[in-house]
């Protein structure tokens, strides 16, 4: 009996080991083998995802048959806790283990954008979604809108689709941290809590790629580790002599020489104009900061100054005070930052637009109202040309 017994057992043992070993080929074979999908899919694993909520995603759309065989295989590989938040392409018969790896590596060369999103923060913020697909038109602009306009149907519809789109945040140079915070906040593609607004000038103007999902925190948290760093490497390499006690002071000035020009050509010398009346003790008088002080940096002036808000005392307005304001005036780039570090070696004093964009400079009073005169013919010429176009 002892002997039937053992045989028995034995015969069991066996069945039990050719099934044990049999689930493990099947297990292996369904997460190493081609899986079941006919074309590429686009999946989203949102910011704090799982594998088991993913898995289930995936059997739904036919990527993979198992949802417990990629549960199983990514806790036996260490990868339960690896997922990156974003939006991948899956292509056609990727193995569970290929879209392990897809998601979890997180790297843009598992990633086919088909659409750009570009939010080109300025006051007011514009939203303009571009078309990306291969062999079309890239700069062909599927939709824009303005922040806190609807939602244009076509960019929820790709949402909706889980369309991978490519996030582009613009900064421009001159941009105030007001409109960068506003414009942040408003953005559906980041998360997080709402910006609280921080000091003027300390954020780095760039064009910058993200995920959706995104914190805005870590946005703003680069921006500002990125500008520290540029004004911590100009301010070791700024030239003798010049009239600032602090980086701040710099970063100051370099805000106004980003708002009166936009040719990176000028920079230098608006730099070497302001150096110049610094030194000598001559009050700055330049709009821009008359400009901030009305605005606060939260809206275009949308409008010239008024004879009487060059004349109102404000704790910015250059044409009353003497020296620097008390900060930035909007965030400056890195040219205009080292612009003022080294700025250009001029005797120049003044300067005035010239009609072209640019600006012409000069060195005497009586030099720079002649050219005043010349600029005010230029600005009377051109409300003419437009009353008489809008009369046509």
């Amino acid at each position: 009996m002892n002997k039937h017994f053992a045989a028995n057992f034995f015969n069991l043992l066996i069945v039990l080991m050719i099934g044990v070993a049999g689930l493990v080929f099947w297990g292996k074979s369904a997460f190493y083998g081609p899986g079941p999908l006919q074309e590429a899919i686009f999946i989203e694993v949102p910011r704090g995802g799982s594998v088991p909520a993913l898995s289930d995603d995936l059997v739904k759309q036919g990527a993979i048959k198992s949802g417990t065989v990629m549960r199983l295989g990514s806790r036996y590989l260490g990868k339960n806790s690896q997922l990156k938040f974003g939006n991948y392409e899956i292509p056609a018969s990727a193995s569970i283990s290929d879209i392990l790896d897809i998601v979890t590596k997180g790297g843009r060369s598992s990633f086919r954008y088909v659409a750009r999103y570009n939010v080109k923060i300025a006051s007011p913020a514009e939203l303009v979604l571009r078309e990306r697909s291969a062999g079309e038109d890239e700069n062909k602009i599927l939709t824009s809108y303005v922040v806190g306009d609807a939602i244009p149907a076509v960019y929820s519809e790709l949402k909706d689709a889980k369309t991978p789109i490519s996030y582009l945040i613009s900064v421009p140079e001159g941009t105030t941290s007001w409109q960068i915070v506003e414009a942040l906040n408003a953005a559906d593609f980041l998360e997080g809590p709402a910006l609280d607004l921080p000091a003027e000038g300390v954020l780095a103007p760039d064009t910058v790629e993200v995920r959706a999902g995104t914190l805005r925190s870590d946005i703003l948290d680069k921006m500002s580790e990125s500008q520290s760093d540029i004004l911590a490497a100009a301010w070791a390499g700024r030239a003798a002599d010049l009239p600032f006690k602090s980086p701040l002071e710099a970063l100051t000035l370099a805000s106004i020489v980003e708002k009166e020009t936009g040719i990176a050509g000028e920079r230098a010398e608006v730099a070497g104009v302001f150096i110049n009346r610094l030194n000598k003790g001559m009050k700055l008088q330049t709009d821009p900061t008359v400009i901030y002080g009305i605005t606060d940096g939260k809206a275009p002036l949308g409008r010239g100054l008024r004879r009487s808000e060059l004349s109102k005392k404000t704790a910015y307005n250059t044409y009353i005070i003497p020296g620097l304001p008390p900060g930035p005036i909007a965030n400056p780039g890195r040219k205009a930052i080292e612009a003022v570090m080294n700025p250009a070696k001029t005797d120049n004093l003044f300067f005035v637009a010239d009609g072209t964009g640019g600006h012409v400079f000069a060195a005497t009073l009586r030099e720079h109202n002649a050219n005043v005169i010349k600029w005010r013919k230029i600005e009377a010429e051109r409300r003419k040309a437009a009353k008489a176009a809008g009369n046509n």
